[in-house]
């Protein structure tokens, strides 16, 4: 935590201190979302930001103002992703050594990416099975060699570094009356958004969160941070169980709305931006873009913002994506489905249960005995969701005992 509670946030300055380092991102005007949404959509691309999100910026912001001392001593992180590569791609151009910590069961491919940018700036420590673990790691090991400890969001000089996303905006799109922006710890939120409401007062911010790590919104419902006891990974990049002290204060006083996102509403998104506009997204990315059906009768014929806030999505979680994104629009659905005692059943249900347009994706009979077969794990896309109640209606109609896997959250987790 900074113990500078009263700082003066700069952006000029910080703006200054980027030049020549991070990418001017582009905002880009989107056709499809704006005639879809009848406003002015556009998109601010921190996906094409050197690390591939907007954590350079205030990572190198704080980075370059430490003292000589401290640069010696080198500085300290943990992150399992996109801060990790913020702090590495620094160390690395300002020269100074860094020393991240990233939880044991970090992908591969960000472990790389951090080593890539770092360049023999940086160590990399994989330890503990959580976050939380990986951080109290870090933070002794900071203490015992007397370095710096580079936090991913609570911390003034990491959201001045942030808040330059929202200078870009300004320069670019100077008449913009909403912004909408992802929210995890609240670094991004709190940084850009103190900028837009110090230029415009009257600018809109809505600040998004997933669904399942819904900790800002549950810190302003209780008048401070809190710390959820569980929450859902998925939207790694945004997913975090508590705030930080200094972004809450900030963000409780600017927001002017805190939104959720169902996480399968994100995956949507993220494979339309892919197929309809070639965006590659991680999911914290999506997550401006996925809110825009919340609010489409308040921004209606408005200039709006989506900042899109990085790009480091693994090529190996796209079947996942796919999945969620099919089960959250109803277009998959799984059954237990226990067959009638009579020969062609089977048949029966390919030839008359189901529908012109529907496909059987997965078929596992569950074993009772060696000899004996159970009841079957069905998975089953349909073209429309509004195929699902005739689907079900044949299955009555032909008398197939079923059981809706789908509408049953532990039994999902346990068989899917």
């Amino acid at each position: 935590m900074d113990t500078e509670t009263n700082m003066q946030l700069d952006f000029a300055l910080a703006k200054e201190r980027l030049s020549g380092v991070v990418r001017r991102t582009p905002l880009e005007f989107n056709q499809g979302l704006s005639d879809k949404y009848e406003c002015e959509v556009y998109l601010k691309r921190e996906d094409m930001q050197v690390v591939r999100s907007y954590k350079l910026r205030g990572a190198y912001n704080m980075i370059s103002q430490l003292d000589e001392q401290q640069r010696q001593r080198g500085v300290v992180c943990a992150s399992a992703g996109n801060h990790a590569q913020g702090v590495a791609f620094s160390c690395k151009r300002l020269g100074i050594k860094g020393v991240i910590f990233m939880p044991e069961i970090t992908p591969k491919q960000k472990v790389k990416q951090t080593q890539m940018f770092g360049n023999g700036f940086v160590e990399i420590v994989l330890t503990g099975d959580t976050f939380d673990d990986c951080l109290q790691e870090a933070l002794a090991y900071t203490e015992a060699h007397e370095m710096t400890f580079i936090p991913p969001f609570d911390n003034y000089r990491i959201m001045e570094g942030q808040g330059t996303v929202g200078v870009e905006i300004l320069e670019d799109e100077p008449d913009t009356d909403v912004v909408i922006m992802p929210v995890g710890g609240g670094g991004l939120a709190a940084g850009t958004g103190t900028y837009l409401k110090q230029v415009n007062p009257n600018i809109k911010l809505i600040g998004i969160e997933p669904e399942g790590a819904p900790s800002m919104a549950e810190a302003i419902r209780r008048g401070q941070p809190y710390t959820l006891s569980q929450i859902n990974r998925f939207v790694d990049g945004a997913a975090v169980r508590r705030v930080g002290h200094l972004t809450f204060q900030i963000c409780s006083e600017i927001l002017d709305d805190m939104l959720s996102v169902p996480e399968g509403k994100v995956c949507t998104t993220i494979l339309k931006l892919y197929n309809e506009d070639a965006i590659v997204v991680e999911p914290a990315g999506a997550l401006s873009v996925a809110a825009l059906d919340l609010v489409k009768e308040q921004i209606k014929g408005k200039k709006v913002v989506c900042v899109i806030s990085g790009g480091n999505n693994d090529i190996d979680r796209m079947g996942e994506i796919k999945e969620q994104s099919l089960l959250y629009e109803g277009l998959k659905h799984y059954f237990i489905v226990r067959f009638p005692q009579r020969p062609g059943a089977l048949k029966l249900f390919v030839s008359s249960v189901l529908g012109p347009h529907d496909d059987i994706t997965r078929f596992e009979f569950i074993k009772k005995t060696e000899r004996e077969r159970g009841p079957a794990l069905v998975g089953i896309e349909l073209k429309s969701a509004d195929d699902y109640p005739d689907l079900m209606q044949r299955m009555e109609a032909h008398r197939f005992d079923v059981i809706e896997v789908n509408r049953d959250q532990t039994l999902f987790e346990y068989l899917v």
